[in-house]
């Protein structure tokens, strides 16, 4: 494929995708005071605690800013699997029939993952709103920028949400045989405190327990990533030692020739 075939293609996915995101933008226009009802809570809940919390719009368009950033980031949501088979789309023409069969799997994870992570940041996000609100006197007025709020809430989720895809990412890197199952076992402590740290890094310092609840799903998601990349790893091995066999050629137990690295 010329150069001019690859633009043409790359022009083609990028219309399809941001005509999805669109259309998905009319759903989340409507489906915005909702979502933005369900992010200002933490607030809402110190209010009933009896602090001085309020959402401030600093200037008169603030408002109509904030339903269009909430409504953009809806409408980018609901059309993930668009986009993101439209990514893959363009990627696939390089690629073997197996190996876009493994990228269609990968995506039919990943979606269900970054939403699920969404959701674990938009559980921990009134434990890191309690505990930053806690530096500051109780006598004193708690008010926030509705931009500078709505950025931090969704900057957390989207975090989250891709922290969450990443187990599924290394799936996927072994399907095509990039890495195996035994070295992302191999490297669990690395991985461990990768997790700590992102979560740390996502949470306050001092909200342990936000950063628990974050890193521990994605502890138990990297493990069974590991799991699923070793049981097919057995898979493949013993169907080429089958195939193999056939031509009296002895394989490593990491699957390579031992005949050919002698």
């Amino acid at each position: 494929m010329s150069l001019g075939d690859h633009l043409v293609e790359f022009r083609k996915r990028l219309m399809i995708s941001a005509a999805a995101i669109v259309v998905a933008l009319v759903a989340g226009w409507f489906l915005s005071a909702w979502v933005w009802e369900m992010l200002r809570k933490p607030i809402n809940d110190l209010e009933l605690q009896g602090r001085d919390a309020i959402i401030a719009y600093g200037d008169i368009s603030s408002g109509f800013d904030t339903k269009v950033q909430i409504s953009l980031f809806i409408a980018i949501l609901i059309a993930s699997p668009i986009w993101l088979y439209q990514i893959w789309a363009f990627l696939a023409p390089g690629l073997t029939r197996r190996e876009k069969l493994y990228g269609v799997g990968f995506l039919a994870a990943a979606v269900p993952l970054f939403l699920g992570g969404a959701f674990a940041g938009w559980m921990v996000l009134p434990n890191i709103v309690r505990l930053l609100a806690s530096f500051q006197p109780a006598e004193d007025a708690f008010y926030l920028q509705a931009r500078s709020y709505l950025d931090f809430a969704i900057k957390l989720l989207l975090a989250v949400g891709v922290g969450f895809v990443m187990p599924a990412f290394l799936v996927m890197l072994n399907f095509i045989g990039v890495v195996r199952g035994k070295s992302i076992l191999k490297s669990w402590r690395i991985a461990i405190l990768v997790i700590i740290l992102f979560a740390g890094i996502t949470t306050p310092a001092a909200d342990l327990m936000s950063m628990f609840l974050l890193a521990a799903p994605m502890v138990l998601l990297y493990f069974g990533a590991a799991g699923i990349a070793i049981l097919h790893d057995k898979r493949v091995d013993k169907k080429r030692a089958a195939e193999f066999a056939e031509y009296d050629i002895d394989l490593d137990p990491d699957g390579t020739n031992a005949k050919a690295d002698e």
